[in-house]
């Protein structure tokens, strides 16, 4: 049976002309049942594949895998015993994919079409089975619709696809039945582990569907608003987990883009699809993946409300976070400079987002470390001491983290800009040579600033120990 450890994330997609640059954003926080499950950021090389069969760690799902495998970023596990999980990546042909979201149908649809737990796809195999093998977004859903056709789908999950020109959100929600809606050019949309799709417009090219899903629905009677086709009220849960746990998350998110429209953080029915009430950047989604309803009662870490408000929903950056990551294919560009994958490890509400050009063929070492306990030499473990540290001392240290990652954002665009720069007469080999040395000399100036703030934080913890005890300036 399938094991869903990483069951709890908040995704974001964002469309070309509802962003400032005309860039396509797909991103997401990945969580886990555990605080301490280590990731790994990597570059997956080209290969050719020679009707291998893949079987999966987690649920022994398999499959046949023929043809030019394109090379690809990913953040895997590294305990991978249970599967890779690589969740997230862009691949060479400027494809960008996020899976999963992990998402919940009703009994009522799954006891009709209950999932395939064993043999079933699941997330541990969605990114190393799809986005090697497709040249656009829409490829990556029928790609997953031609795979869940054949093997059906172990979970209920959400996936998020995008290219330069169109972004995907995909939710499989039973066993063998799925909806997958285009977000509009000018919108945005916010989900978090509820089945979103509202409305289901059957002729529209902007929406694919599982074969026969109006007559599973009809033969079931499934529909509890004849006439319509709301996928989230025939297939959704509205449960008191999705009060506290879901949607005061999309609640939020909309709230940051799109403030001036009054809703209720319990509100089951949230619209899926939204227009921000400005254009909207990397920074802006980043944001809300390190979030953790700030400037609000519910703020875990504020000081406004009170200790029942404060634990009342469930944040989105939390301390079991293992990675963020923002997926940016920029406009008017060849494949090879259209991707940037900004990818964030351990916690992201005290993490930055790293941006890191796709077309690369390697990562720096300390972020492509496998430690699973606590190591200084990696990244993800650098970053999770900094989590633990600002959470227990958060009035102390919050100051001089705001800051780090105010100078990180501020380098990172200025990094993005000045690469662009120096590799645009550069083409094929070169320019990938030369993104790899720049992506490497960024990372190596990032984890340099890392560790001294980590260094200053350790000593102003020690100043500020409780167990002193003040005689004369000289004791």
């Amino acid at each position: 049976m399938a094991r869903l450890t990483h069951c709890a994330c908040t995704s974001v997609l964002v469309g070309k002309a509802a962003t400032l640059d005309g860039s396509t954003l797909i991103a997401r926080t990945e969580d886990h049942a555990e605080a301490c499950a280590p990731k790994r950021f990597t570059v997956v090389p080209e290969r050719v594949h020679k009707k291998e069969s893949f079987v999966s760690a987690n649920n022994q799902f398999s499959m046949e895998l023929d043809g030019a495998g394109l090379r690809y970023t990913s953040t895997p596990d590294v305990d991978q015993s249970e599967g890779a999980y690589e969740e997230a990546g862009i691949n060479a042909a400027g494809v960008a994919m996020s899976a999963t979201e992990s998402t919940y149908a009703n009994e009522r649809v799954l006891a009709h079409d209950p999932l395939v737990e064993e043999g079933g796809l699941a997330e541990d195999a969605l990114v190393t089975v799809v986005l090697p093998f497709i040249s656009s977004a829409r490829a990556g859903v029928e790609r997953v619709a031609a795979i869940v056709a054949e093997h059906g789908s172990a979970e209920g999950n959400s996936i998020l696809f995008a290219d330069a020109d169109e972004v995907w959100y995909m939710e499989l929600a039973t066993g063998h039945h799925w909806v997958a809606q285009r977000i509009p050019d000018d919108a945005y949309a916010v989900c978090a582990n509820r089945i979103s799709i509202q409305e289901v417009d059957f002729e529209s090219p902007d929406f694919l569907h599982s074969d026969g899903i109006r007559e599973f629905v009809e033969d079931n009677h499934l529909n509890p608003r004849p006439g319509t086709f709301d996928f989230r009220r025939i297939f959704g849960t509205y449960s008191q987990q999705d009060t506290h746990y879901n949607a005061p998350r999309v609640w939020f998110g909309q709230r940051l883009f799109t403030p001036e429209v009054e809703q209720q953080p319990e509100d089951l029915d949230l619209p899926f699809i939204r227009r921000a009430n400005r254009l909207l950047d990397v920074d802006d989604v980043a944001q809300l993946l390190a979030s953790h309803f700030d400037g609000t009662p519910f703020d875990p870490l504020g000081s406004d409300g009170d200790e029942r408000s404060r634990t009342r929903y469930r944040a989105i950056a939390l301390s079991r976070t293992q990675e963020g990551h923002v997926l940016q294919i920029r406009p008017g560009l060849p494949p090879e400079r259209a991707g940037v994958h900004w990818v964030s490890l351990a916690t992201t509400a005290f993490s930055p987002f790293v941006p890191f050009f796709a077309n690369a063929s390697a990562v720096h070492p300390a972020w492509e470390s496998e430690a699973r306990r606590p190591d200084p030499e990696s990244v993800y473990w650098l970053l999770r001491t900094l989590d633990v540290l600002a959470e227990s001392r958060y009035p102390l240290v919050a100051r001089r983290v705001e800051d780090y990652l105010k100078a990180s954002r501020q380098k990172a665009h200025a990094f993005v800009a000045a690469t662009d720069r120096a590799c645009a007469p550069l083409k094929g080999e070169a320019l990938t040579e030369a993104l790899t040395g720049a992506n490497r000399a960024f990372m190596d100036e990032l984890l340099a600033d890392t560790r001294t703030l980590l260094q200053d934080a350790i000593m102003a913890e020690a100043e500020d120990s409780p167990l002193s005890f003040d005689m004369d300036e000289n004791l």
